[in-house]
């Protein structure tokens, strides 16, 4: 049970209420965004409110037990804050959510409602429907190392200790193969799959500032030919740079001897396989 401040109270006890639903919702990438479903600006805590946006709330869903509530919003593009490109390119995954309910003649009298993140995103040409997820899906995420026989660190993280910006390589896109395969200028001195599970940046062209896990690293002619594991939904075109990194596979001789690290080396190489179980005796070293 929630408890209102005493003005927003008096409001409801009137029975004329002057209520709105706004959403304060901040992106990964750093922006805050505000909407309303009023039909003017309402502002509050330093964020402005954008009205007619767009977004209607649906029904709260909440149980008493650890599952996961949510609420649904949906929306049509009318908003410039709220593009289709933006929604296909991940910028709204996982963004940080507070419900609020507002008393739009004073916006002072307000409650937050529920505060979580945004889930899965359902989208056609002209509308899209965001679920907002309840803080309790943090439960549901994996927590702990797991017990295999690759790496489980991140390539660069601080359990795997590789700087992977001394050095981070820099190139250009050239010729546009397919939709998201290119070949590039920098890299004809790397072997092939150097890159490859690595990470691709875009530091000009349309896709600028965006990441991507490069797919494979190809070499023909002494000219790399790289293939990105989803193509940037703005489009690539020549002669946009890039910074790439390299990449790992996880398997142990791979951390010895592309990277000098295997005591960093976070996975169980040594463990027995699922076929140890379907094993028989033999003479030659099978189970005993």
């Amino acid at each position: 049970m929630k408890s209102l401040p005493p003005a927003l109270q008096a409001n409801l006890d009137e029975g004329t209420t002057t209520l709105a639903w706004c959403w304060r919702i901040a992106r990964a990438d750093g922006v805050t965004l505000g909407f309303t479903d009023h039909d003017r600006t309402l502002s509050f805590d330093g964020t402005d409110f954008e009205p007619e946006s767009g977004l209607t709330a649906f029904e709260v869903r909440s149980g008493s037990d650890l599952s996961v509530d949510a609420q649904d919003a949906e929306g049509v593009l009318t908003s410039d804050r709220i593009t289709e490109t933006d929604i296909v390119d991940g910028r709204w995954d996982n963004a940080e959510v507070e419900v609020w309910r507002v008393n739009w003649a004073d916006t002072a009298q307000r409650v937050l409602m529920r505060r979580g993140a945004i889930g899965q995103i359902r989208r056609g040409r002209l509308a899209f429907v965001a679920e907002v997820r309840s803080l309790a899906h943090v439960l549901g995420q994996t927590v702990g190392r797991t017990f295999q026989a690759g790496c489980d660190a991140a390539l660069g993280d601080n359990r795997c200790g590789v700087d992977l910006e001394d050095p981070a390589f820099k190139g250009a896109m050239v010729d546009l193969l397919r939709y998201r395969a290119f070949t590039a200028s920098g890299l004809g001195g790397f072997t092939p799959g150097w890159f490859t599970f690595g990470t691709l940046e875009c530091t000009s062209g349309a896709n600028a500032g965006r990441r991507t896990e490069v797919l494979g690293h190809d070499v023909t002619d002494g000219v790399a030919v790289l293939t990105l594991l989803e193509a940037p939904v703005r489009g690539i075109a020549e002669g946009d740079g890039f910074t790439i990194r390299a990449g790992c596979d996880k398997r142990i001789e791979t951390c010895g001897a592309k990277f000098a690290n295997i005591a960093n080396f976070r996975g169980f190489p040594h463990i027995p396989g699922q076929d140890a179980v379907l094993r028989y005796a033999t003479k030659d070293g099978g189970h005993d």
